[in-house]
This record gives structure tokens, C-alpha cells and sequence, in this order.
């Protein structure tokens, strides 16, 4: 049986202490009021004038029916990147804890962690991009706070074996992290609801890609409510602003449209890593459970040099560990699949 170190042995003792920022908004939560004089806001000019929802419960409401999560276990935030950052702010110690991510995946993951002087230690996936728990958990050592998976994976595109999560799961007595930004395009097991499972489980989400919402910047995390409480601690007071919870309730009145949007991609997706496969410059085509693929092709950064000056914009991941001469390709619109292709075909001539 694991002796799983407690939520208290795993948060930076300073915030354990912290005694956060008491907003206006939050102070009087549970009545009802119609006369605001106590937070310096200008009378004129409604509804922007007034401060957001600190807490941004009916999104969080909203959220719920539809995630299958109970809204006390769903944190929002300034996309899924100041997650994120809060994980590191939350439960890491400068220059003294690390934590432990897959390689190759998604860069936010370094970048929060040398912004917060943490140990960052990458554990290179195999020759099909798939993790080992194994390997993963020999990487750790008494200061890992936090093991970081992205599945599907960003750049690779695919799953992580739900068998090796669950071992890292139930082997690692720290934090770990979950991306299900791509989720909607996959079928796999839902890991968000495990959060009541495993009790130091985070598991990320965003309204950037399958509902089409990138520019609002809306990211959520799903955790056991110690957690949430230790994030809303942490973040700033007013981190989701008006505009961005009002178009999420918006955007949350379109499921339909938006499992719509879903399918098309998922029928657009194979037609497109097919005509991939017939490129004279395209060596392999990864399989993919995300709205885009990784190619390997002969010469990633010419073609993707040609294809900027034609103002077709494409992913050059070579420079990244086990993606050499990649390019990770998003699955668009048919007549955006089709000036791609098109460009491509074209490429062999030069």
C-alpha cells in the first residue's frame, strides 16, 4: 500500500499560511444586493463598471451539467495556462522541489516551471510517443511534487496508455497533472472523473479547441475541492473577467453546434493524414486522437518555409526531441485542408 503524502506535506509551506485577498464581491456572497458602494466602482456605465464574479459560479454551473462535474471540484482560470502556473506556485518550493513531465509535449509545462525556478526533469516517450510509468516514477525522487501527461498528447497527437496513467495514479505519492485539452476528439477514458478517486488528481480542460473559443481564453481544472480551494487562494481575485464569462454562457447554450463542429473535424481528419500519405515529401503520418497529426517529412523546415511564404501556416516541431523533421498539421476546414494539400503537391516540382 502507497503512503501517499498528504495535500499539507505537498502545498509550500507559505501558502498553507497564506491569508488570501478578501474581494468586495466575495464578502457578501450568499445575499442578495442592489445599492454597491463598497468597491470604488463607478456608479455609471453598467454592467462593466462592476467587478466579475470572482468565483464565476454560473459558468462554473453551467460547466457542471455538461463536464459531469460537480462545480465545487472546477476551478476556472486565464486559460489553462494559469493552471498551470498555480500548480507550481501552489506546490513547489524554488530551487529546492522538481517535478517530472513526458517528452515531447506541450511547452507551457517548462516554461511555468524556469519561471518559477523548478527543477524540470523530461522522460523521453518511446518509439511509438507512449509513456512508462516505470520510467516516469524512476525519475522521482523525495522533492517531485508534480508528474505532468498530456493526453492526447500535444505535439504527438495521441493517447497516453489509460494503463500506465492509472499506475502513475496510484504508484506516485505527489501531484499529478492530466491535459485533456484534446479530449473532445478522443474516445478514451475521462480522467476528470476520477478527481473524487484520487484525491491529488488535476486534470485540465479548455474551451479553446472543441468549442471553438481560443480568443476568450477560458481554461478550466478539475480537483477534489482542497485543491480548488488552494487555487482560488492563490489567483488573483478577479482572473475571469465579464466578457469572457458571459461568452462562455453563450458558448455553453451550443453543445449541439459544437459536437457538430466535433464531427466534421473527426471526418476531416483521415481523409486529410491519407492524402498526407500519398506526398512524395511525407515519410510517416503518426496516428492521432487530437484535432491535428504529426507528419515527418524530408525536409520540415523548407516545406514549412514554403508553405509560410503562401501564407499557409503549419507547425514546425523539428527542433523538438523525437520530432525531428515533424510538422504538426491542425485538421481545418475542407477548403483550408484543400489549399494546403494543393501548396504541398506542388513542393515536389521545387
Amino acid at each position: 500500500m502507497l503512503n501517499r503524502r498528504s495535500l499539507k506535506d505537498l502545498v509550500r509551506p507559505n501558502i498553507a499560511k497564506l491569508a488570501p485577498y478578501s474581494s468586495a464581491r466575495n464578502e457578501y456572497s450568499g445575499h442578495e444586493a442592489h445599492v454597491f458602494l463598497d468597491a470604488n466602482e463607478n456608479p455609471y456605465n453598467s454592467p462593466y463598471n462592476r467587478y466579475p464574479d470572482p468565483l464565476q459560479q454560473e459558468v462554473k454551473g453551467e460547466l457542471s451539467k455538461i463536464k459531469k462535474v460537480p462545480a465545487c471540484n472546477i476551478f476556472l482560470g486565464n486559460g489553462s495556462d494559469e493552471a498551470i502556473d498555480l500548480v507550481y506556485r501552489v506546490f513547489c518550493r524554488p530551487q529546492v522541489d522538481n517535478v517530472v513531465a513526458i517528452e515531447p509535449t506541450y511547452g507551457m509545462y517548462k516554461v511555468c516551471a524556469d519561471i518559477n525556478d523548478i527543477e524540470y526533469r523530461p522522460v523521453l516517450l518511446d518509439e511509438h510517443y507512449q509513456m512508462s510509468a516505470d520510467a516516469l516514477l524512476a525519475a522521482c525522487d523525495d522533492r517531485t511534487k508534480v508528474i505532468w501527461i498530456c493526453s492526447p498528447n500535444n505535439p504527438t497527437g495521441n493517447n497516453m496508455s489509460t494503463q500506465e496513467i492509472t499506475a502513475v495514479l496510484e504508484r506516485f505519492d505527489g501531484i499529478v497533472v492530466i491535459d485533456e485539452a484534446y479530449s473532445d476528439f478522443s474516445s478514451a477514458p475521462l480522467f476528470r472523473h476520477g478527481v473524487t478517486k484520487y484525491p491529488h488528481l488535476i486534470v485540465l480542460n479548455t474551451m479553446s479547441k472543441a468549442w471553438g473559443c481560443a480568443a476568450i481564453r477560458l481554461g478550466m481544472a478539475f480537483a477534489n475541492e482542497e485543491i480548488i480551494t488552494l487555487f482560488n487562494k492563490v489567483k488573483y481575485p478577479y482572473n475571469v473577467n465579464l466578457l469572457t464569462q458571459q461568452h462562455a454562457l453563450e458558448a455553453l447554450k451550443n453543445r449541439t453546434e459544437v459536437e457538430k463542429w466535433v464531427k466534421l473535424l473527426l471526418e476531416e481528419r483521415p481523409k486529410l493524414m491519407a492524402a498526407f500519405r500519398e506526398l512524395p515529401i511525407c515519410l510517416t503520418v503518426y496516428p492521432t486522437d487530437a484535432n491535428f497529426f504529426l507528419a515527418k517529412m524530408t525536409d520540415a523546415q523548407s516545406i514549412y518555409d514554403y508553405l509560410v511564404e503562401r501564407g499557409i501556416i503549419v507547425r514546425n516541431r523539428t527542433r523538438i526531441k523525437l520530432c525531428k523533421d515533424c510538422l504538426r498539421v491542425t485538421i481545418g476546414t475542407k477548403k483550408e485542408n484543400a489549399e494546403l494539400l494543393s501548396a504541398l503537391r506542388q513542393f515536389k516540382d521545387k
